[in-house]
């Protein structure tokens, strides 16, 4: 049975060019980079080159980027480091209902503080309308963050348009970025951005590294202290050789990313329409156009999630609910209910998100047994209902 792996959006599998590129700085190159002797200015050196690797995939300058263990880090340091570095100006920062829960915690964790946040509204598509951002700015408004592209249902929201409002209000604007880095072009500048939140394992790197672009200028105060390391913005002996499969990964990303962009877009539509085509009671979540390459959210009726996982399991088919952060929660989606989807609509959707190995043929081995599954699912969903009926009657 081949196996068809269609959770990129939870993570992806590590290149074998970034394994071989990272294997060196394990036992070779294994010095402390702040040490002043050849092996650890050979690390230092390293980790150099890899932050102009990933400053060029965003289109920053290298001292710009900061490297941390990953997106939640990186949301969690623009988030709390800008409302402390700048709580003398203000208390009040907006966000959207829909945000990862690595930016919906922190801000939780600052509102217990005293601080005032903004959780704004989405239409049917989950797209966050500017002029709502626009509204909702007082003179205490420090910080906007906004995702660049939902994690669940694959909208990419109007982040340029939000980031000319933030620069002529002079407030600090952040994205979430973790799931368009390496996917479609992403430039700081045109979207302007003063904090970007990006994540290797999202684009073929390693697990535990990430990194937040950080304009220059911006005020941010530290979370992680210690040492003058990442010029003293994230203190702690950096990871090397996680450091370096991150650069080769936003190198090959960036070299491949226009015709992988093309050539997935392709895959998923051909999913968004046959589906339904072969399937009763199901729905596309997210926009239909504006939305990343990879993803396909459907909400399907008169089905049980957690049956509908394991019998795509069962058939080499890996698919998730929605974010593999919130994965064990019986509760709808945060995301779908903002997107005002209630009752089952909200409680059974599956996410199905492509990647480079994804190909035609396994495409067509969904269209193929999902249908077989959703079927078998619902019968043994009505079978569990007229039992339960037959125990409390």
């Amino acid at each position: 049975m081949k196996r068809i792996y269609l959770d990129h959006a939870a993570t992806t599998p590590v290149n074998p060019e970034i394994v071989k590129a990272m294997l060196p700085y394990f036992n070779e190159t294994f010095g402390n980079p702040s040490s002043l002797y050849s092996y650890g200015q050979e690390a230092k050196r390293a980790i150099e080159e890899a932050r102009d690797k990933v400053a060029g995939i965003v289109g920053s300058q290298g001292e710009e980027i900061v490297f941390t263990s990953g997106g939640t880090e990186s949301n969690n340091l623009a988030i709390q480091g800008a409302a402390h570095a700048n709580h003398h100006k203000g208390n009040h920062i907006i966000t959207t209902s829909i945000e990862h829960h690595a930016v919906l915690e922190p801000c939780r964790f600052l509102e217990e503080r005293g601080f005032m946040i903004t959780y704004l509204p989405v239409d049917e598509y989950g797209l966050v309308h500017p002029q709502s951002v626009k509204e909702a700015i007082t003179d205490k408004t420090i910080l906007i963050s906004v995702m660049h592209a939902n994690n669940e249902v694959g909208t990419i929201e109007p982040i340029a348009e939000i980031g000319r409002i933030a620069k002529q209000r002079e407030i600090i604007f952040h994205t979430d970025a973790v799931q368009t880095v390496g996917h479609i072009p992403v430039d700081v500048d045109e979207l302007g951005v003063d904090l970007l939140s990006i994540s290797a394992h999202k684009l073929y790197g390693p697990k535990g590294v990430g990194a937040i672009y950080i304009r220059k200028g911006t005020e941010l105060t530290s979370l992680v202290h210690g040492g003058e390391q990442e010029k003293r913005r994230r203190a702690g002996t950096e990871n090397v050789p996680g450091i370096v499969g991150f650069g080769k990964a936003a190198e090959l990303a960036q070299a491949e990313m226009g015709k992988e962009e093309q050539r997935l877009t392709l895959l998923r539509d051909k999913l968004i329409s046959d589906l339904p085509r072969r399937i009763d009671h199901i729905y596309l979540n997210g926009h239909p156009t504006k939305r990343l390459p990879n993803n396909v959210n459907m909400s399907i009726e008169f089905i049980e999630r957690e049956l509908m996982l394991e019998e795509l399991d069962s058939q080499g088919i890996y698919a998730s609910a929605g974010s593999a952060c919130s994965s064990s929660s019986t509760e709808p989606s945060h995301v779908l209910v903002a997107l005002g989807l209630g009752g089952e609509k909200a409680c059974n959707s599956l996410r199905l998100t492509l990647g480079r190995e994804t190909n035609e043929d396994d495409i067509e081995q969904v269209l193929e047994v999902l249908p077989q599954t959703i079927d078998k699912v619902r019968t043994m969903s009505e079978l569990l209902e007229g039992l339960a009926r037959g125990c409390c009657g």
